[in-house]
């Protein structure tokens, strides 16, 4: 009796720990959310950032930064990524730098890059 009951136990154990790992097979695969973290940035929101703005103006286009350093109160980090369904990750960071509480310059990923001309 006691062995037929370990027997069912060792067994059950076995089918759980293999569903874990189920593999994408036959098209049959684990549901995974899309997962967003931190400040959406775009290229339009970049775009209207000038240097010259107040901390107020950087705040009404980006929103609230991401990260607001103690020992670097002068510079904001807007910091993005996501994560689709099919495992694509996508990330963007952007750091605004102000003196006296007016942007002096803008560092960041590729949406800081000007447009190529090729399509004039």
């Amino acid at each position: 009796m006691r062995r037929a009951s370990n027997a069912v136990l060792a067994l059950a154990c076995t089918a759980l720990l293999a569903g874990c790992g189920v593999p994408r097979a036959l098209g049959i695969a684990p549901y995974r959310i899309e997962i967003q973290q931190g400040n959406f940035v775009s290229q339009e929101m970049v775009s209207q950032l000038k240097e010259g703005m107040s901390k107020e103006q950087v705040r009404q286009i980006m929103g609230t930064p991401l990260l607001i350093d103690v020992f670097h109160a002068e510079r904001w980090d807007y910091v993005y990524s996501r994560q689709t369904t099919e495992g694509k990750s996508e990330k963007r960071k952007v750091a605004i730098f102000f003196e006296d509480g007016r942007v002096v310059r803008m560092d960041g990923d590729e949406l800081l890059r000007p447009t190529s001309a090729a399509g004039r």
